[in-house]
């Protein structure tokens, strides 16, 4: 029974978009109907937050991924190269400075 729930629930929302109190909400309205028992409900929650977590976690990494493949795709600079690049124009700067105190 909690197996046919489960799957109703998770086809039926975004596993990710699953608050805990949402969880306990439909598994609290699942006990009172008579539906299951307290301890089936309690069991129920905490899988079905557990792969509300997972779910997250999963579209977090997967983001993160196109994010970081639409950058590279993009060819910005990463403030890494906008400080190296600072770095070598401070450095050609004083080099230039250098030289023109030398011809004077």
């Amino acid at each position: 029974m909690i197996d046919l729930i489960k799957k109703a629930v998770l086809t039926g929302v975004g596993v990710a978009s699953l608050t805990k109190d949402k969880i306990e909400d439909l598994a609290k309205e699942l006990i009172d109907k008579g539906k299951m028992s307290e301890q089936e409900g309690e069991k129920l929650v905490q899988e079905m937050f557990s792969c509300a977590e997972e779910s997250r976690e999963t579209m977090k990494s997967q983001t993160e991924s196109v994010v970081q493949n639409a950058i590279a795709k993009m060819k910005l600079a990463r403030v890494e190269d906008v400080e190296l690049l600072k770095t070598e124009i401070e450095r050609l700067r004083e080099e230039i400075s250098s030289l023109k105190k030398e011809t004077e």
